[in-house]
């Protein structure tokens, strides 16, 4: 079993979100116990498990949407549970966050959907708005013409990019990502890869990464968290996790599926 204590923090790098001792539950039931993690400013993370295991628990308990039981969480240099609501929102604006299914306003355009926390947290005109909507959705490869588009005459990729865009809305510092991949072809999901991995660079983004998708992992991930058993399993750059003895990391990335032996020249 790897070792679970403290993570070493690479002093030469900015922790830009930092968990210590999380714990969450539902009812009787405990999700995480006492995680531990690092994320670093301008890297994107990939963070793997199996299923039910809790990944888009620790997204959302660091959203505050779902509350925790113990432990601290900082972002940005500033404990969220110290932090005053004016603080909070501050901070809210520097994070842009992509939900798995896109959760995208069905009764709004995808133009209107992308202004949502412009309206929200700036104060533009009409055409501004505009202006600054349809640069987004260009970012993401959007045509312009989608823009005036509902939820409902959009490909799943589409759904995704348009998701993606109105993250990308308050050009945040943080990206949550919560399967970014799920329910598109091995196509479209290469093309959201590289996507992401290209905005990253661009924009200077830092990425966090909800996945199991191993592609991903193998092309864009700077590095990769393992949960199980609610904490924190293995992490570092993908060949850590490739020699770790884990039955699940091994299973996970050495079995029918993986691109561990292509990746390792085996």
């Amino acid at each position: 079993m790897l070792d679970q204590r403290h993570p070493v923090p690479d002093r030469n790098r900015e922790v830009i979100i930092s968990a210590r001792g999380v714990e969450v539950g539902f009812g009787e039931k405990t999700i995480l116990k006492g995680l531990d993690l690092d994320v670093y400013r301008g890297e994107i993370l990939g963070f793997v498990g199996a299923s039910g295991q809790g990944k888009s628990v620790l997204t959302r308990t660091i959203l505050g949407l779902v509350p925790k039981r113990a432990g601290t969480i900082e972002v940005l240099g500033q404990n969220l549970d110290e932090v005053s609501p004016s603080e909070r929102r501050l901070l809210e604006r520097r994070w842009g966050v992509l939900f798995q299914q896109g959760a995208l306003f069905s009764a709004l355009t995808v133009k209107q959907n992308v202004q949502v926390p412009m309206r929200e947290y700036l104060n533009l005109s009409d055409r501004l708005l505009d202006e600054l909507a349809m640069l987004k959705i260009e970012m993401v490869g959007l045509k312009p013409d989608a823009a005036d588009k509902l939820p409902s005459e959009l490909s799943g990729g589409m759904i995704k990019r348009a998701a993606l865009a109105r993250a990308l809305a308050l050009d945040p510092d943080i990206l949550f990502l919560d399967e970014p991949t799920s329910g598109l072809d091995p196509i479209g999901a290469g093309e959201f890869d590289e996507l992401i991995a290209t905005l990253q660079r661009t924009l200077g983004l830092t990425v966090f990464m909800v996945t199991h998708d191993l592609d991903s992992l193998y092309t864009v991930c700077d590095r990769i968290a393992a949960l199980g058993e609610g904490k924190i399993l293995a992490e570092g750059p993908i060949e850590t996790l490739l020699a770790s003895d884990n039955p699940w990391l091994r299973s996970y990335f050495h079995g029918k599926r993986a691109r561990a032996a292509m990746a390792s020249g085996a």
